[in-house]
């Protein structure tokens, strides 16, 4: 029996967050989600089970609300690095999800590590 596309994009999202866990040893984690009309980061601390900072482009602040674009990613990408560097944050692990590291993931991941995270 075939697996729909929602089943195949958990399957993909466990195996990385599964691989992630295994090697976190206490490091942050740099959750991505992409929607049909936004995207979001949160930088999670999953010993302690808290979102340490987070940015979306729902914040009126980026001036890219309901905008899913490279563009839009990239600034997202900016916020969450100047948002880390200030909660005292350097380096994390990049959790990607289900989504495949190319295109508006990239590019957020790209904002980011410009911005000073190490992952």
């Amino acid at each position: 029996m075939a697996n729909s596309k929602r089943d195949l994009f958990i399957k993909r999202r466990l195996r990385v967050r599964n691989k992630l866990r295994k090697m976190s040893a206490g490091r942050l984690r740099l959750s991505v989600h992409r929607s049909n009309k936004n995207i979001s980061v949160q930088l999670i601390d999953d010993v302690n089970g808290v979102t340490v900072a987070a940015a979306s482009t729902q914040e009126a602040a980026l001036g890219f609300v309901g905008k899913n674009n490279i563009e839009a990613a990239t600034k997202v990408g900016a916020a969450i690095a100047e948002r880390a560097k200030a909660a005292g944050v350097e380096e994390c692990y990049f959790d990607r999800g289900g989504f495949l590291f190319h295109g508006k993931v990239k590019a957020l991941a790209d904002a980011a590590r410009e911005g000073g995270l190490k992952f």
